[in-house]
């Protein structure tokens, strides 16, 4: 919990990096489970994809906040 306080100091770099490593572990699994992939093909899916994913949700989040929220 600790940590979540000090990933909330930096806005929307902290919510990113929280939201992608969750994530990434999430894709793992998904990918372990559903495919039967070896886990070292199914975590370099989990980290390509979703280091992708959360580029996509900081810019989304900033545009997000600058534009929508103040109209």
């Amino acid at each position: 919990m600790v940590i979540l306080k000090r990933l909330s100091k930096f806005g929307t770099l902290g919510l990113t990096t929280v939201y992608t490593v969750g994530h990434i572990f999430i894709a793992m699994a998904c990918t372990f489970v559903i495919t039967g992939a070896p886990l070292n093909l199914a975590a370099a899916d989990a980290i390509i994809e979703p280091v992708i994913n959360g580029f996509w949700f900081a810019f989304l989040h900033k545009t997000w906040g600058k534009y929508i929220l103040v109209s």
